[in-house]
């Protein structure tokens, strides 16, 4: 009875219409709506990927050995399975014309390439064509950026090791660039036959094979993966096929779209301030009706069911808003958003992100909903023609507030569980709790601060009726700290950390930084190489290793990728060096390393923070693939390794005897003064042509690239939390509204000139958008700080510029907001104010 009852009444308030709503619906609406675009962006990606995972590939399937061909039996099993097989050789070397040199991803491709999906080149021509040359010459294609950067065009001549090429077209799509994960150079294609008198694929040169299989329509690709690792268990093979075609996109895309998931729950958190804040100011004006209903009987219950119907039913609305924006938006937009994306993507309606962006909803509307509508309880029919809540401070029953609780566990349970990164989704979870927490806390305490100050502001009036009204009953701080300032601290945060990687990569690192990797030094090139840069004045250090790489594919006897299946350790071929006495500056943090000389079974030095990562310890053992070869070995130390300055860093190193006999080359850092490096760089390449130089400064561009397309995503997010906050700004002004008309009236009444009572407002506002910043500022920089050290692993330093544009946005924000509303307060008539309340 008392829930059709409770329903009746609903529905006839429901009657009058939305208004007070409108911010309700907004916050709502918005918070859904990123959610859900996010998550239909991303399942668009996903498709595509799906889709054209065989084009992305260049086949069905796709083996991949490290630094090695395939020998007879692999290739006879390879072409009794497959229909066509094309080898693909992938390598980095120097592109040279004349003088000038820069580094390039060689592809060294067979007749057959590709075997799925068409090379687009300008001008266009088939690809058969532009690798025959122009008679005299082979031909090669290259990527724009790399012929802009060489001053080339169709018909110049560019060399590639000891081998001149003609360049027949440039390189406008390759069918399979997002499967190869990220590179250091621009692309150049040419055929594997016209490399045979390079000089650049000798043994120990570092280069992968990749063999892409065309699969006949029946093949069932897991059983063929299993048949594929049953003939290659111990060649350290790396499998890919169609249905994951370009993984590293992939793991990339759903990383990035957790993350903006996660500031898409931030702005629905604002967005609850708001949606709270909405639901308080319409209960303060129903007060009378629900006096009333409570004089005429009606038990709490059927009061708290009656306004509980009413503000889902308005949730309803804002949730279905969303849903529709953030499905339809993505839609309408696909052919730009398309365009971009250097991957396909398939934009249609999924379901999947819109029933997480409306359960999202849901909780938050039922999370910022329950305390105030809980606080009608404290409504007694005695407040009949009284203006406020009479409990409005009273804390709600035992069972709100757990309730509560559980929508707050039920929320952070559903965002980790829905998202790629769970870990990183549960501290992103607490500290909005926590900045919540602090946010309303320091709201509290400016309200107490303001109260006690207005005392003592004397010969200020403006400022004492400031610090009054911010102190007093209405307490409009709360919502605008809590709005502003939470929107803020995620701007806040996002703005510390793009600072401090930027410092890290742009500036602290290049000073740190060599010049110059050298790979692929042959050991019979070592001494001239050494030789021209040792003797150099410019040259400041020059370090230099031995090097092989090789896959991990067991821990302890058991398959490396069962045990940490997400390390970056294991998941691909790694750096591998051997040394028979400890290396200078190398720091043993636990174990022995061998003694020099050493001949007896393998030992491993293993890098101490990953092997802590991954959880190995003394004793353990791990099976390496070199070159086809398992050698198993057992870790005798660990010791500390330093990735963060650029320079020569191996996670594994192994003692000399367990790698006799390997083919390898060797790596070199060289640090010298900026002004000589081209002379150093342009003297190897002409001695040593095989030898490809990585510049360090480059390669750090590169990565800075990324970072700033990550932060630009992370600052479009955190922008749209700034706009939640600002909305719900506009409605706590809003619903303050008729208390500074009153204010207004009263002090006109008592002859405030309009100048001066504005002044008042305008300092109200800038206190309350101060307090909020700074709260902000504080709460971001810790976040700042804990991601830097704890995820990130670089040095944290304040990023001041960021720091001050958030404490001045949050000033002119609520300084915006509070204008909005205070010329209407201020061009009423005090008598008509002064009337109505007699």
């Amino acid at each position: 009875m008392s829930l059709t009852t409770a329903a009746r009444l609903a529905r006839r308030e429901l009657r009058a219409g939305l208004r007070g709503f409108y911010i309700f619906l907004a916050c709502l609406a918005l918070g859904v709506a990123a959610i859900a675009g996010v998550g239909t962006v991303r399942s668009a990606i996903q498709a595509g990927l799906d889709r054209e995972g065989a084009a992305l590939l260049g086949g069905d399937a796709e083996i991949e050995l490290t630094y090695r061909y395939a020998n007879e039996d692999e290739l006879a099993w390879m072409t009794e399975t497959a229909l066509r097989v094309s080898e693909v050789v992938d390598f980095r070397s120097m592109a040279v014309v004349g003088d000038e040199r820069a580094l390039t991803q060689v592809k060294a491709v067979d007749d057959l390439y590709p075997l799925i999906g068409t090379m687009q080149l300008d001008p266009s021509m088939p690809l058969d064509q532009a690798l025959d040359g122009n008679g005299s010459l082979p031909g090669g294609v290259m990527a724009k950026a790399l012929a802009d950067r060489l001053g080339l065009v169709a018909g110049d001549t560019f060399r590639l090791g000891s081998q001149d090429f003609t360049l027949s077209a440039i390189i406008t799509r390759e069918p399979d660039d997002a499967g190869a994960g990220f590179s250091l150079g621009p692309r150049t294609l040419v055929r594997s036959v016209d490399l045979a008198t390079s000089g650049l694929l000798g043994p120990g040169t570092l280069f992968e094979t990749k063999y892409r299989l065309d699969l006949p329509d029946t093949a069932d690709l897991e059983v063929t993966e299993q048949e594929a690792r049953d003939v290659f268990s111990a060649s350290g093979i790396r499998w890919r096929d169609s249905r994951n075609g370009a993984p590293g996109v992939e793991r990339f895309v759903n990383r990035l779209g957790s993350f903006l998931v996660i500031v898409g729950l931030s702005g629905l958190a604002v967005g609850g301030v708001g949606v709270s804040a909405a639901v308080q100011a319409y209960l303060q004006r129903k007060t009378g009706v629900i006096a009333t209903l409570k004089t005429l009987g009606a038990t709490r219950s059927t009061i708290f069911q009656s306004y509980f119907l009413q503000v889902m039913a308005i949730a309803v609305i804002g949730i279905a808003l969303g849903l529709i924006i953030g499905a339809g938006l993505p839609l309408a937009l696909a052919p730009l958003i398309t365009a971009s994306l250097p991957i396909p993507a398939e934009f249609a309606i999924y379901p999947m992100p819109l029933i997480e962006a409306a359960i999202y909803g849901i909780l938050t509307a039922l999370l910022f909903t329950l305390i105030p509508l809980a606080r009608t309880e404290a409504i007694r029919p005695a407040t009949l023609f009284r203006d406020a809540l009479g409990g409005k401070g009273a804390w709600p029953r035992p069972a709100y507030l757990i309730a509560t609780a559980l929508l707050v566990a039920l929320l952070v349970g559903t965002a980790v569980s829905f998202s790629d990164a769970p870990t990183l989704t549960l501290w992103t979870a607490l500290g909005i709790a926590a900045a919540l927490l602090v946010l309303f806390g320091a709201a509290k305490g400016i309200i107490a601060l303001s109260r006690r100050l207005s005392r003592h502001a004397h010969g200020l009036p403006a400022l004492r009726w400031a610090l009054a009204a911010i102190g007093g009953p209405r307490q409009e701080a709360t919502s605008v700290v809590l709005s502003l300032g939470l929107g803020l601290s995620v701007l806040a945060a996002v703005g510390q950390i793009d600072g401090n990687l930027r410092y890290a990569i742009a500036r602290d690192l290049p000073e740190r930084a060599p010049s110059y990797f050298f790979v692929d030094i042959q050991t019979d090139q070592l001494d001239g190489f050494l030789q021209r840069v040792e003797t150099d004045p410019s040259v400041t250090k020059v370090d230099t290793a031995p090097m092989l790489r090789g896959v991990v594919t067991q821990i302890n006897d058991v398959p490396a990728l069962e045990v940490a299946p997400d390390h970056w350790v294991v998941r691909g071929d790694r750096g591998i060096t051997y040394a028979d006495k400890l290396p200078e500056r190398t720091i043993i943090t636990e174990g022995e390393y061998w003694p020099e000389g050493y001949d007896g079974p393998p030992q491993i030095s293993f890098a101490a923070e990953e092997a802590e990562e991954i959880g190995l310890k003394l004793g353990d053992t791990l099976t390496i693939n070199v070159l086809g070869r398992d050698i198993k070995g057992t870790i005798t130390s660990f010791r500390q390794v330093d990735f963060s300055n650029a320079g020569i860093g191996f996670v594994l190193t192994m003692n000399p005897a367990a790698l006799r006999g390997a083919p390898h080359t060797h790596i070199a850092t060289v640090y010298s003064d900026t002004e000589n490096e081209a002379q150093i760089l342009r003297d190897l390449a002409t001695a040593y042509p095989n030898i490809t130089a990585i510049r360090v400064r480059d390669a750090v561009e590169r990565v800075a690239e990324v970072l700033k397309s990550i932060a630009a995503a992370a600052s479009y997010g955190a922008g749209m939390t700034l706009l939640t906050g600002f909305l719900v700004l506009l409605g706590a002004s809003a619903a303050g509204e008729p208390g500074r008309t009153y204010e207004a009236a009263v002090l006109k009444t008592l002859g405030a000139t309009r100048a001066r009572i504005l002044s008042s407002f305008a300092i109200r506002s800038m206190i309350m958008g101060a307090a909020a910043g700074l709260v902000a500022l504080i709460a971001g920089i810790t976040a700042g700080w804990a991601v830097s050290i704890f995820v990130m692993e670089t040095d944290f330093t304040i990023t001041w510029s960021s720091a001050i544009l958030i404490v001045l946005g949050g000033i002119l924000a609520n300084l915006a907001a509070g204008f909005a509303s205070a010329w209407r307060s201020l061009r009423v008539r005090p008598a008509r104010v002064l009337r109505a309340k007699d």
